[in-house]
């Protein structure tokens, strides 16, 4: 990377480090596209390797209000999912993939913002976690499908078990990731150079996050979700 490049990449990784840690999404939408232009080859690995402290981080902020059986399910069918995703690195053209998750994820998040409250299920918490498995393995973006079947949780509970679910599955898709042979030193090196702009990120959205309210959150979540899909559509 050239020394603009560097810089670009560290101020995006400071804004999505705040968004995420303040609203417990938002980091792979806003740094995977820059990523894609200064250095593909990085992703996904060096988005994965990116988030692991920074969901380690508010899941410790907000322990207390995770919610385990959620958490279960969702890890459940994002551990089937990693795998998934690994087949169709190798045997799927990812254009294809990306198409139908981008169209599911842009329906799905206009029909949220119309559709009644609603607690999911253990088989939508499943299916939303094996999409996740899927779609993060393969793309490096797997957070619209949590948003969606999450959106109605209270806020802390909200950030705390979609972080936790990101960590587990994150740190399965590194490893299967790099027993099947797709990760590699100059990827981890390049995630190390930026930790300082992601702990940065972290400690802004430790001044802030107390002061999203449910009605906002379930509003960004949802746009997240919705932008998300459309640039997926877009890149596919």
């Amino acid at each position: 990377m050239t020394e603009f490049q560097i810089a670009l990449v560290a101020l995006t990784v400071f804004v999505a480090a705040l968004t995420q840690g303040t609203t417990s999404m938002g980091f792979a939408l806003i740094s995977a596209p820059v990523i894609a232009f200064v250095e593909p080859g990085l992703l996904p690995v060096w988005l994965l390797i990116m988030m692991v402290p920074l969901n380690i981080y508010v899941v410790l902020r907000e322990r207390h209000a995770i919610d385990y059986h959620a958490t279960q399910w969702i890890s459940l069918g994002r551990i089937l999912g990693t795998f998934g995703g690994v087949w169709i690195l190798v045997a799927i053209p990812l254009a294809w993939l990306s198409t139908l998750i981008g169209i599911a994820i842009v329906l799905a998040s206009l029909a949220s913002f119309l559709i009644p409250a609603f607690n999911p299920g253990k088989k939508a918490l499943a299916i939303a976690g094996a999409i996740t498995g899927v779609a993060e393995t393969a793309t490096g973006i797997g957070g619209p499908p949590l948003a969606i079947v999450c959106q109605h949780m209270p806020v802390a509970t909200l950030r705390a078990t979609v972080a936790l679910c990101f960590l587990i599955g994150q740190i399965v898709s590194l490893a299967v990731l790099a027993l099947s042979g797709r990760t590699s030193p100059h990827q981890f090196m390049s995630a190390l150079v930026m930790m300082p702009a992601l702990l940065a990120g972290m400690w802004v959205s430790h001044l802030i996050h107390h002061r999203v309210n449910a009605k906002i959150l379930r509003k960004a979540v949802l746009i997240f979700a919705l932008i998300s899909g459309a640039i997926i559509l877009l890149r596919a």
